[in-house]
């Protein structure tokens, strides 16, 4: 796995060179009908070139998952033989030679807890004890309700994580709460004040005038579902690890999706406030379907110098508004932004800036928002507990449901600190 994406990444290496080499050709004395052909070059080696990086994501992806799959069943092998198991009889201790892994894979292919030995029922309440801890629930487990082992939850969040950048923690400000009641923000502004002259002997003046304004904003908890994945019992007595994996990467994503969205457009009437929603218009475009690169950097400076400074600022656009900056050229036909350099490993800048890819974002046309700058450290996402994730085999039988369940919100703190492009 490791050669193979060296090889993909020594490949994108030879497109840049490529590219770049075909850039360099076209000069003020090259025919019209040669640059355009080596425009056309120059475009094909780079949209090559996001092809593979797409293609690396998903190699690099996929071999975390085998590994964490291969230590999870070195572990379930461990556990299964006790210590000090010499004989391999195994141990009459419960839960020494059980896991919930195993009890749980039982318990979905329909064996039923009243069949089980008294090891495994053990095992299957105390797992059951555990996620009970997140939340409570009127529906006891032997009506057909159970929660899925550790591993899936964890693959829910991951595939959150990577579907869209708003519900990355390390984008936006997140707050983690175990319920769901109402949350006052308090919001200040208070750039536009500073302290004035003293003249000895004087008073210090005490009319109120220059207090400190204190405004207040909400965050709520709203609650989304994925509706119910159902799958056969034969499928799951013949592939139960790969369902795993395959039942939390499509949970995952529609959880992520819901909420990328939501906090992206979401209007902030019985739903989050989304930050292309919420922001202020920094720069109106000349043209509707078309920005220019002036109006990117107005944009930019639309925005008070404090903010730009925070480690948190950055752009935010859809992958066809990163194809339409792409291609902005300056009077010799010269592309005005490349992407960082693949052999070095620096990161890709947007105008000095990082940027992050929100396909949840409005493409460029009529009064639309296709590009938002600004600290997202003032933008705030709160997250009730963690996404809750149900098992039914009662409800189906013979075949078996899974579900998910979130709840989240989100609202821009500062109204300075994010501004929004809007196109005329």
């Amino acid at each position: 796995m490791a050669k193979r994406i060296k090889e993909l990444r020594e490949k994108q290496a030879r497109l840049v060179e490529e590219a770049r080499e075909r850039l360099d050709q076209i000069t003020s004395e090259t025919d019209e009908a040669r640059a355009k052909e080596l425009e056309e070059q120059h475009d094909a080696a780079m949209a090559e070139h996001d092809r593979l990086e797409k293609q690396i994501e998903r190699e690099e992806r996929l071999a975390g998952i085998e590994k964490r799959h291969e230590e999870r069943m070195q572990q379930d092998r461990e556990r299964r033989r006790p210590v000090n198991d010499t004989e391999g009889r195994g141990s009459d201790e419960p839960g020494d030679g059980v896991t919930y892994r195993e009890v749980f894979a039982q318990m979905v292919c329909g064996v039923s807890p009243v069949d089980m030995t008294s090891e495994e029922r053990a095992t299957l309440q105390r797992g059951a004890t555990n996620f009970e801890q997140r939340i409570q629930t009127g529906a006891a487990p032997t009506g057909g309700g159970y929660t899925v082992p550790t591993e899936l939850a964890n693959e829910i969040i991951r595939s959150m994580a990577m579907w869209g950048p708003m519900y990355d923690e390390n984008i936006c400000t997140v707050m983690n709460t175990a319920s769901g009641n109402p949350i006052p923000i308090p919001t200040v502004n208070d750039t536009a004040n500073e302290a004035a002259e003293h003249t000895e002997g004087a008073d210090l003046t005490d009319d109120g005038g220059a207090d400190v304004v204190f405004g207040q904003k909400t965050l709520n908890a709203y609650s989304y579902d994925t509706e119910f994945i159902r799958w056969s019992w034969e499928l799951d007595m013949d592939s139960i690890f790969n369902m795993e994996t395959l039942l939390g990467s499509l949970l995952g994503e529609r959880l992520g999706r819901i909420a990328n969205r939501r906090l992206t457009t979401g209007t902030g009437a019985d739903a989050p406030h989304g930050v292309a929603t919420a922001a202020t218009v920094g720069k109106t475009t000349a043209g509707a379907s078309a920005i220019t690169w002036d109006e990117i950097m107005e944009l930019e400076h639309s925005v008070d110098p404090a903010y730009r400074a925070s480690p948190k600022c950055r752009y935010m656009f859809n992958d066809n508004t990163l194809l339409a900056c792409r291609k902005l050229k300056d009077g010799q036909g010269n592309y005005l932004w490349q992407k960082g350099n693949v052999q070095e490993g620096t990161p890709a800048l947007f105008n000095n800036k990082p940027y992050s890819i929100n396909q949840h974002m409005a493409s460029i046309g009529t009064g639309n928002r296709p590009m938002v700058f600004g600290d997202f450290g003032k933008y705030f996402v709160r997250k009730v507990g963690s996404p809750v994730i149900g098992v039914l085999r009662e409800r189906f039988w013979p075949q078996l449901g899974i579900a998910g369940l979130i709840r989240f919100d989100g609202e821009l703190g500062d109204t300075d600190a994010i501004k929004a492009m809007a196109n005329a």
